[in-house]
Protein backbone atom coordinates (compact mmCIF):
# COMPACT_ATOMS: atom_id res chain seq x y z
CA UNK A 1 0.00 0.00 0.00
CA UNK A 2 1.42 3.10 -1.32
CA UNK A 3 1.82 6.14 1.41
CA UNK A 4 -0.16 9.04 0.92
CA UNK A 5 2.98 11.39 -0.06
CA UNK A 6 3.80 8.29 -2.62
CA UNK A 7 -0.05 8.78 -3.36
CA UNK A 8 0.07 12.35 -4.12
CA UNK A 9 3.48 12.35 -5.73
CA UNK A 10 2.59 9.39 -8.44
CA UNK A 11 -1.24 11.13 -8.89
CA UNK A 12 -0.10 14.36 -9.85
CA UNK A 13 2.03 12.25 -12.61
CA UNK A 14 -0.76 10.54 -13.79
CA UNK A 15 0.51 7.23 -12.49
CA UNK A 16 -1.30 4.19 -11.32
CA UNK A 17 -2.73 4.71 -7.61
CA UNK A 18 -4.02 2.46 -4.90
CA UNK A 19 -6.59 4.66 -4.47
CA UNK A 20 -6.97 8.90 -5.48
CA UNK A 21 -5.80 10.86 -2.78
CA UNK A 22 -8.63 12.68 -0.27
CA UNK A 23 -7.74 15.88 -0.22
CA UNK A 24 -10.76 16.98 1.80
CA UNK A 25 -11.06 20.14 3.88
CA UNK A 26 -11.53 20.37 7.53
CA UNK A 27 -11.74 23.43 10.03
CA UNK A 28 -14.36 23.86 12.14
CA UNK A 29 -15.53 19.63 11.97
CA UNK A 30 -11.88 19.28 13.04
CA UNK A 31 -12.12 21.32 15.98
CA UNK A 32 -15.50 20.07 17.11
CA UNK A 33 -14.41 16.58 16.18
CA UNK A 34 -11.83 16.10 19.36
CA UNK A 35 -13.79 17.96 21.10
CA UNK A 36 -12.29 21.52 21.14
CA UNK A 37 -14.27 25.09 20.57
CA UNK A 38 -12.70 27.07 17.88
CA UNK A 39 -10.83 29.99 19.08
CA UNK A 40 -7.84 27.37 20.23
CA UNK A 41 -8.29 25.77 17.54
CA UNK A 42 -7.26 29.35 15.56
CA UNK A 43 -4.97 30.48 18.21
CA UNK A 44 -2.85 27.34 18.95
CA UNK A 45 -1.25 25.02 16.82
CA UNK A 46 -1.26 22.29 19.17
CA UNK A 47 -5.13 22.19 18.98
CA UNK A 48 -4.94 22.70 15.16
CA UNK A 49 -2.55 19.93 14.46
CA UNK A 50 -3.92 17.41 17.07
CA UNK A 51 -7.71 18.01 15.02
CA UNK A 52 -6.11 17.48 11.71
CA UNK A 53 -4.12 14.47 12.90
CA UNK A 54 -7.42 13.09 14.26
CA UNK A 55 -8.77 13.45 10.89
CA UNK A 56 -5.95 12.06 9.16
CA UNK A 57 -6.69 8.55 11.55
CA UNK A 58 -10.33 8.58 11.27
CA UNK A 59 -11.42 9.35 7.94
CA UNK A 60 -8.57 8.17 5.80
CA UNK A 61 -7.56 11.65 4.82
CA UNK A 62 -3.80 11.99 2.32
CA UNK A 63 -2.43 15.61 3.80
CA UNK A 64 -2.58 17.78 6.95
CA UNK A 65 -2.95 21.40 6.84
CA UNK A 66 -2.30 24.43 8.27
CA UNK A 67 -5.46 26.31 7.54
CA UNK A 68 -7.74 27.86 9.84
CA UNK A 69 -8.83 31.03 9.40
CA UNK A 70 -7.94 33.64 6.96
CA UNK A 71 -6.55 36.43 9.57
CA UNK A 72 -3.18 35.05 9.81
CA UNK A 73 -1.28 38.03 7.96
CA UNK A 74 -3.82 40.31 8.99
CA UNK A 75 -3.66 40.28 12.32
CA UNK A 76 0.18 40.21 12.54
CA UNK A 77 -0.04 43.49 9.99
CA UNK A 78 -1.84 44.96 13.26
CA UNK A 79 -5.79 44.71 12.71
CA UNK A 80 -7.72 43.84 15.21
CA UNK A 81 -9.11 40.31 15.08
CA UNK A 82 -11.47 38.86 17.67
CA UNK A 83 -11.76 35.10 18.07
CA UNK A 84 -15.06 34.52 19.89
CA UNK A 85 -14.82 31.28 21.86
CA UNK A 86 -16.44 28.78 19.48
CA UNK A 87 -18.03 31.01 16.49
CA UNK A 88 -15.61 32.30 13.38
CA UNK A 89 -13.17 35.28 14.28
CA UNK A 90 -14.37 38.58 13.01
CA UNK A 91 -12.14 41.62 11.58
CA UNK A 92 -14.75 44.72 12.65
CA UNK A 93 -12.89 47.78 11.58
CA UNK A 94 -10.34 47.26 8.52
CA UNK A 95 -7.21 47.80 8.93
CA UNK A 96 -6.52 50.14 5.78
CA UNK A 97 -8.95 53.23 6.30
CA UNK A 98 -7.45 54.34 2.69
CA UNK A 99 -5.36 52.41 0.25
CA UNK A 100 -2.34 54.82 0.92
CA UNK A 101 -1.97 53.70 4.70
CA UNK A 102 -0.23 50.67 3.24
CA UNK A 103 2.64 53.02 2.44
CA UNK A 104 3.26 54.03 6.51
CA UNK A 105 1.98 49.94 7.42
CA UNK A 106 5.34 47.77 8.92
CA UNK A 107 5.81 44.91 6.98
CA UNK A 108 5.50 41.76 9.83
CA UNK A 109 7.98 39.37 10.33
CA UNK A 110 6.81 35.57 10.31
CA UNK A 111 9.27 34.59 12.50
CA UNK A 112 8.27 36.87 14.95
CA UNK A 113 4.15 37.29 14.20
CA UNK A 114 2.25 35.54 16.90
CA UNK A 115 -0.18 33.84 13.94
CA UNK A 116 2.20 33.52 11.56
CA UNK A 117 4.75 32.41 13.75
CA UNK A 118 1.74 29.60 15.40
CA UNK A 119 1.67 28.26 11.35
CA UNK A 120 5.07 27.94 11.27
CA UNK A 121 5.09 26.05 14.59
CA UNK A 122 2.23 23.59 13.34
CA UNK A 123 4.63 22.97 9.91
CA UNK A 124 7.26 21.53 12.89
CA UNK A 125 4.83 19.27 14.74
CA UNK A 126 3.40 18.02 11.67
CA UNK A 127 7.12 16.92 10.56
CA UNK A 128 8.08 15.32 13.77
CA UNK A 129 4.56 13.14 13.38
CA UNK A 130 3.90 12.70 9.97
CA UNK A 131 6.88 14.18 7.87
CA UNK A 132 7.56 12.08 4.47
CA UNK A 133 4.51 9.90 4.90
CA UNK A 134 1.78 12.25 4.75
CA UNK A 135 2.04 15.93 2.56
CA UNK A 136 1.77 18.91 4.85
CA UNK A 137 0.49 21.91 3.63
CA UNK A 138 1.20 25.05 4.46
CA UNK A 139 -0.68 28.52 3.24
CA UNK A 140 -0.26 31.66 2.67
CA UNK A 141 -3.25 34.34 1.60
CA UNK A 142 -3.43 35.88 -1.77
CA UNK A 143 -2.40 39.32 -2.94
CA UNK A 144 -6.37 39.70 -3.88
CA UNK A 145 -7.66 38.08 -0.40
CA UNK A 146 -5.15 39.68 2.00
CA UNK A 147 -6.15 42.84 0.49
CA UNK A 148 -9.83 42.70 0.92
CA UNK A 149 -8.59 40.98 4.11
CA UNK A 150 -6.95 44.57 5.25
CA UNK A 151 -9.80 46.97 3.22
CA UNK A 152 -12.88 45.16 3.45
CA UNK A 153 -14.50 43.57 0.68
CA UNK A 154 -17.03 45.75 -0.50
CA UNK A 155 -14.53 48.69 -0.14
CA UNK A 156 -12.07 47.02 -2.40
CA UNK A 157 -14.51 46.14 -4.85
CA UNK A 158 -14.86 50.05 -5.59
CA UNK A 159 -11.53 50.30 -4.72
CA UNK A 160 -10.72 48.14 -7.86
CA UNK A 161 -13.00 50.69 -10.21
CA UNK A 162 -11.70 53.60 -8.30
CA UNK A 163 -8.46 53.45 -7.82
CA UNK A 164 -6.49 50.45 -9.13
CA UNK A 165 -3.23 51.95 -9.00
CA UNK A 166 -3.77 52.50 -5.33
CA UNK A 167 -4.88 48.64 -4.90
CA UNK A 168 -1.84 47.71 -6.76
CA UNK A 169 0.41 49.29 -4.21
CA UNK A 170 -1.63 47.89 -1.77
CA UNK A 171 -0.83 43.82 -3.82
CA UNK A 172 2.59 44.88 -4.15
CA UNK A 173 2.97 44.74 -0.37
CA UNK A 174 0.90 41.88 0.21
CA UNK A 175 2.83 39.51 -2.40
CA UNK A 176 5.97 40.19 -0.93
CA UNK A 177 4.61 39.42 2.54
CA UNK A 178 3.17 35.83 0.88
CA UNK A 179 6.69 35.05 -0.19
CA UNK A 180 8.19 36.27 3.35
CA UNK A 181 5.83 33.77 5.08
CA UNK A 182 5.89 30.71 2.72
CA UNK A 183 9.69 30.26 3.13
CA UNK A 184 9.91 29.89 6.29
CA UNK A 185 7.28 27.24 6.03
CA UNK A 186 8.81 25.22 3.66
CA UNK A 187 11.94 25.45 5.28
CA UNK A 188 9.73 23.87 8.36
CA UNK A 189 8.66 20.98 6.59
CA UNK A 190 5.73 21.90 4.60
CA UNK A 191 5.68 20.23 1.28
CA UNK A 192 2.53 22.10 -0.46
CA UNK A 193 1.61 25.90 -0.09
CA UNK A 194 -1.50 25.99 -0.57
CA UNK A 195 -3.27 30.01 -1.50
CA UNK A 196 -6.37 31.09 -0.77
CA UNK A 197 -7.67 33.69 -2.98
CA UNK A 198 -11.89 33.27 -2.91
CA UNK A 199 -12.56 37.23 -3.75
CA UNK A 200 -11.03 36.08 -7.11
CA UNK A 201 -14.25 34.29 -8.59
CA UNK A 202 -16.35 37.50 -7.47
CA UNK A 203 -14.77 39.43 -9.85
CA UNK A 204 -14.37 39.52 -14.18
CA UNK A 205 -11.79 37.79 -15.99
CA UNK A 206 -10.35 41.22 -17.02
CA UNK A 207 -10.01 42.03 -13.58
CA UNK A 208 -8.60 38.76 -12.38
CA UNK A 209 -5.70 39.12 -14.92
CA UNK A 210 -4.66 42.15 -13.59
CA UNK A 211 -5.37 42.10 -10.06
CA UNK A 212 -4.61 38.45 -8.99
CA UNK A 213 -3.07 35.85 -11.51
CA UNK A 214 0.61 37.81 -11.83
CA UNK A 215 0.61 38.13 -7.90
CA UNK A 216 -0.67 34.22 -7.48
CA UNK A 217 2.30 33.65 -10.71
CA UNK A 218 4.69 35.20 -8.44
CA UNK A 219 4.01 33.93 -5.16
CA UNK A 220 4.01 30.52 -6.52
CA UNK A 221 7.33 31.21 -8.72
CA UNK A 222 8.58 31.18 -4.88
CA UNK A 223 7.15 28.24 -3.80
CA UNK A 224 8.95 26.27 -6.96
CA UNK A 225 11.94 27.64 -6.28
CA UNK A 226 12.13 26.17 -3.10
CA UNK A 227 11.30 22.57 -4.42
CA UNK A 228 7.64 22.69 -2.93
CA UNK A 229 4.45 22.02 -4.48
CA UNK A 230 1.66 24.43 -4.86
CA UNK A 231 -2.17 24.49 -4.65
CA UNK A 232 -4.44 27.08 -5.52
CA UNK A 233 -8.14 27.26 -3.70
CA UNK A 234 -10.93 30.12 -5.22
CA UNK A 235 -14.12 29.17 -3.46
CA UNK A 236 -16.92 29.38 -6.03
CA UNK A 237 -17.62 29.52 -9.45
CA UNK A 238 -14.69 29.60 -10.98
CA UNK A 239 -15.92 29.04 -14.94
CA UNK A 240 -15.01 32.04 -16.48
CA UNK A 241 -11.60 32.36 -14.96
CA UNK A 242 -10.56 28.73 -14.98
CA UNK A 243 -8.50 29.56 -18.46
CA UNK A 244 -6.25 32.02 -16.06
CA UNK A 245 -6.30 29.61 -13.57
CA UNK A 246 -4.31 27.13 -14.99
CA UNK A 247 -1.95 29.33 -15.48
CA UNK A 248 -1.40 30.33 -12.23
CA UNK A 249 1.47 27.66 -11.95
CA UNK A 250 -0.63 26.08 -9.28
CA UNK A 251 0.40 22.30 -9.33
CA UNK A 252 -2.97 21.37 -7.70
CA UNK A 253 -6.54 23.46 -8.26
CA UNK A 254 -9.29 22.76 -6.46
CA UNK A 255 -12.45 23.20 -8.44
CA UNK A 256 -15.79 24.01 -6.39
CA UNK A 257 -19.05 22.07 -7.14
CA UNK A 258 -20.64 24.35 -9.39
CA UNK A 259 -18.08 24.46 -11.58
CA UNK A 260 -18.23 21.36 -14.34
CA UNK A 261 -15.14 19.13 -13.48
CA UNK A 262 -14.53 17.44 -16.98
CA UNK A 263 -14.04 21.03 -18.57
CA UNK A 264 -12.05 21.80 -15.69
CA UNK A 265 -9.56 19.39 -16.39
CA UNK A 266 -9.43 19.80 -20.23
CA UNK A 267 -8.52 23.32 -19.46
CA UNK A 268 -6.39 22.81 -16.62
CA UNK A 269 -4.36 20.62 -19.10
CA UNK A 270 -1.50 18.45 -16.92
CA UNK A 271 -2.47 20.27 -13.41
CA UNK A 272 -4.10 18.20 -10.94
CA UNK A 273 -7.77 19.46 -10.70
CA UNK A 274 -9.19 18.57 -7.45
CA UNK A 275 -12.66 18.38 -6.41
CA UNK A 276 -15.94 18.75 -6.35
CA UNK A 277 -19.25 17.39 -5.02
CA UNK A 278 -21.51 19.69 -3.04
CA UNK A 279 -20.35 20.03 -0.01
CA UNK A 280 -23.67 20.83 1.75
CA UNK A 281 -25.93 18.85 -0.69
CA UNK A 282 -23.83 15.81 -0.72
CA UNK A 283 -21.38 15.33 2.00
CA UNK A 284 -23.49 17.38 5.15
CA UNK A 285 -27.44 16.29 3.42
CA UNK A 286 -26.82 13.11 1.60
CA UNK A 287 -26.45 9.89 2.61
CA UNK A 288 -23.43 7.10 2.11
CA UNK A 289 -25.16 6.30 -1.13
CA UNK A 290 -25.23 9.40 -2.24
CA UNK A 291 -22.11 10.78 -1.36
CA UNK A 292 -20.30 7.14 -2.71
CA UNK A 293 -21.87 8.14 -6.49
CA UNK A 294 -21.17 11.62 -6.30
CA UNK A 295 -17.47 10.59 -5.40
CA UNK A 296 -17.44 8.14 -8.26
CA UNK A 297 -18.60 10.49 -10.67
CA UNK A 298 -15.88 12.69 -10.13
CA UNK A 299 -13.32 10.32 -10.40
CA UNK A 300 -15.29 9.29 -13.81
CA UNK A 301 -14.78 13.29 -14.75
CA UNK A 302 -11.42 14.18 -13.60
CA UNK A 303 -9.27 11.51 -15.22
CA UNK A 304 -5.59 10.19 -13.86
CA UNK A 305 -4.55 13.50 -12.23
CA UNK A 306 -7.43 14.00 -10.28
CA UNK A 307 -7.45 14.59 -6.63
CA UNK A 308 -10.92 14.05 -4.38
CA UNK A 309 -12.50 16.52 -2.43
CA UNK A 310 -15.69 18.04 -1.60
CA UNK A 311 -16.08 21.84 -3.72
CA UNK A 312 -15.05 23.89 -0.42
CA UNK A 313 -14.65 22.80 3.45
CA UNK A 314 -16.09 19.94 5.29
CA UNK A 315 -19.23 21.31 6.94
CA UNK A 316 -19.55 21.28 10.85
CA UNK A 317 -21.77 18.67 11.59
CA UNK A 318 -21.37 16.29 8.42
CA UNK A 319 -22.29 12.99 9.70
CA UNK A 320 -19.28 10.47 10.13
CA UNK A 321 -20.90 7.60 7.76
CA UNK A 322 -20.76 9.64 4.82
CA UNK A 323 -17.08 10.89 5.54
CA UNK A 324 -16.34 7.45 5.30
CA UNK A 325 -18.47 6.44 2.36
CA UNK A 326 -16.22 8.93 0.85
CA UNK A 327 -13.48 7.06 1.97
CA UNK A 328 -14.53 3.54 1.05
CA UNK A 329 -15.76 4.87 -2.78
CA UNK A 330 -12.35 6.21 -3.26
CA UNK A 331 -10.78 2.53 -2.23
CA UNK A 332 -13.47 1.31 -4.63
CA UNK A 333 -12.90 2.59 -7.63
CA UNK A 334 -11.83 0.95 -10.76
CA UNK A 335 -8.65 2.87 -11.37
CA UNK A 336 -7.88 0.62 -14.53
CA UNK A 337 -10.74 2.58 -16.44
CA UNK A 338 -8.14 5.33 -15.98
CA UNK A 339 -5.29 5.89 -18.77
CA UNK A 340 -2.07 5.79 -17.42
CA UNK A 341 -0.03 8.74 -18.67
CA UNK A 342 2.95 8.48 -20.75
CA UNK A 343 6.77 9.79 -19.81
CA UNK A 344 5.68 12.43 -22.69
CA UNK A 345 2.59 13.38 -20.93
CA UNK A 346 3.85 13.61 -17.35
CA UNK A 347 5.39 17.18 -15.36
CA UNK A 348 3.76 18.02 -12.20
CA UNK A 349 5.47 16.32 -9.80
CA UNK A 350 9.18 15.95 -11.54
CA UNK A 351 10.26 19.30 -12.64
CA UNK A 352 7.62 21.91 -10.86
CA UNK A 353 6.71 20.07 -8.58
CA UNK A 354 8.06 19.25 -5.27
CA UNK A 355 11.86 17.36 -4.35
CA UNK A 356 10.07 16.86 -0.83
CA UNK A 357 7.86 13.73 -0.90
Amino acid sequence: MLTSSERMTRRLRGESVDRAPNFNIFMAFAAHHIGQPLAPFYLDYRVLCEANLAILRDFSLDIVNTMSDPYRETADWGAAVEFPENELPMCKVPLLRNLRDIRDLPAPDPLTGRRMLDRINAVCYYRERVGGEVPIMGWVEGALAEAADLRGVSTLMMDLHDDPDGVTEVLERCTALAIEFLRPQIEAGADIIGLGDAVGSQISPRMYQRFALPYEQRIFAAVHEMGALTRLHICGNISKILPYVAQSGADIIDVDWMVDFGAARQICGDKAVCGNFDPVAVILQGTPESVRQAVMHSLDLGGPRSFSMAGCEIPDRTPHANLLAHAQALREYDYSREPVLSSGQRGVGQDSGSSRT
